[in-house]
């Protein structure tokens, strides 16, 4: 029997009182399965569902074979997106406090290159990136992975979904022969085997439980007539009244034009697509993560590197062709123990695809009648929290303790009604609840940020 305590694992005691200090107990299935093999220095091809606890495995896994007191790259870990190579460098981040001076750079597209230019005279020890920028270093001369020890391929099917096939294998060739290679990804198509094959030597093949647990997430499709798709979607948000739901559309023109109609509803709902700047997707996710927004219309592309806790609902406005996305697509809320509800949308016409999703689960799915649900014609989804966007941000110095104490030294407002404060390079967000707004709003107009006026509104 596998254990699933991290102690089992061959760590230092001061990595594994952090471990406990982050709240790691046990470990995932993925962990569990897959930490014995990488400490070991194994090539691994790992099958995990999306929040399976797969960047933690990596993580622990390079920081393990690390040589802090050497400022050479040693690890590389291509992600699909932006949003999820932050992430990732977050967590690695956090799982590193035990050693000191470990250098982690994130390196993406839609960024200026100046920075990272600058950032690359001192080597990193590890580097977190998408594949065309992490290409465009290399062939710069910037970034120099000749000791590199451990390559890392996150989500790699999200990868190739979004074009990076050729970028990737023009960084295989650059790379050093010996080294660890590790491949997770959710779906195994044949360009994953593919990439499998130039990669990995003798990798062990570790698949975990790619169904979600249906008794975390309640599922139950809606069967609606033509042009009743927008009328159901609102029916059921009354119905659910979720925090927080991310809505999945198969294309991005689609999203937009559903946000634009739920705002002139009333509704707080976000578009995220391809066609947004780097700053708009900033904004839509920090609003969307801080609970200022209630509702994100998605592709399933644009989605991909979304870590919301506490996701309420996922609701498919449009049923996705291929069985295995959707599973993809619901395993996104029931994390961690959470309940999670996962609400489906389709037309006679797209029994198919229901059937599809029925035989790829194995067991039969729920459906119900659109018209077994009521509505009320002035209902809307108020979110709890309201966004205020400061004119500046780490360029500025501000710190997030800045920001909280211009907003309740001295001004009445208790701390506990100030939410998450997300910091960028020229801008910060703060979520404040919604009741206090208008009040958070004045005090930062009229007040000062670290002794300097910055220009404050309302998203």
């Amino acid at each position: 029997m596998t254990s699933t305590t991290f102690s089992s694992l061959p760590l230092s005691l001061e990595f594994l009182a952090n471990l406990e200090s982050l709240e790691y107990t046990s470990m995932t299935p993925i962990q569990a399965q897959s930490l014995p093999v990488i400490l070991k220095g194994i090539d691994i091809q790992a099958q995990a569902k999306t929040g399976s606890g797969k960047t933690a495995a990596f993580g622990i896994g390079l920081l393990h074979m690390l040589d802090a007191q050497t400022y050479l790259t040693q690890a590389l870990v291509l992600c699909p997106t932006r949003e999820l190579a932050d992430q990732v460098s977050k967590e690695i981040r956090r799982l590193a406090r035990p050693i000191a001076n470990t250098k982690i750079l994130t390196l993406c597209g839609g960024t200026p290159i100046g920075p990272q230019l600058a950032s690359l005279e001192h080597q990193p020890h590890i580097v977190v990136g998408t594949p065309g920028r992490i290409l465009k270093h290399l062939q710069k001369g910037s970034l120099k992975l000749d000791h590199l020890k451990m390559l890392v391929l996150d989500e790699a099917d999200r990868m190739l979904d979004m074009g990076f096939y050729d970028d990737i294998m023009l960084i295989s060739e650059m790379l050093p022969i010996k080294k660890q290679t590790l491949l997770f990804s959710a779906t195994y198509s044949e360009q994953i085997k593919n990439i499998s094959n130039a990669f990995l030597k003798d990798p062990v093949d570790i698949q975990v439980e790619s169904l979600h647990d249906d008794t975390k997430i309640k599922q139950v499709f809606y069967e609606i007539q033509k042009n009743d798709r927008t009328k159901t979607l609102i029916s059921l948000l009354e119905k659910y009244q979720p925090e927080s739901s991310v809505v999945f559309c198969n294309r991005k023109q689609q999203c937009q034009e559903l946000a634009d109609d739920l705002w002139q509803r009333g509704f707080h709902a976000l578009a995220l697509h391809g066609d947004l700047e780097q700053r708009e997707r900033d904004q839509v996710l920090t609003q969307f993560s801080n609970k200022s927004s209630s509702i994100l219309i998605a592709t399933d592309v644009a989605a991909r590197g979304l870590d919301i806790k506490d996701l309420n609902a996922v609701i498919n406005f449009e049923l996705s062709p291929d069985p295995e996305i959707h599973i993809h697509r619901i395993g996104r809320t029931g994390r961690a123990g959470n309940a999670g509800m996962a609400l489906s949308l389709f037309m006679a016409s797209e029994a198919a695809k229901v059937n599809a999703i029925a035989e790829y689960q194995g067991i039969p799915v729920n459906i119900e009648s659109a018209s077994s649900l009521k509505s009320h014609e002035n209902f809307k989804l108020i979110p709890p929290m309201v966004t205020l966007c400061i004119n500046g941000g780490r360029k500025d110095k501000i710190r997030p303790g800045d920001i909280l104490g211009a907003l309740t030294s001295n001004t009445g407002l208790p701390g506990n009604r100030i939410g998450k404060i997300d910091l960028f390079n020229t801008q910060a967000y703060v979520a404040v609840e919604y009741p206090i707004a208008k009040q958070a709003l004045k005090i930062l107009t009229e007040g000062k940020i670290k002794g300097r006026k910055f220009r404050i509104r309302k998203l």
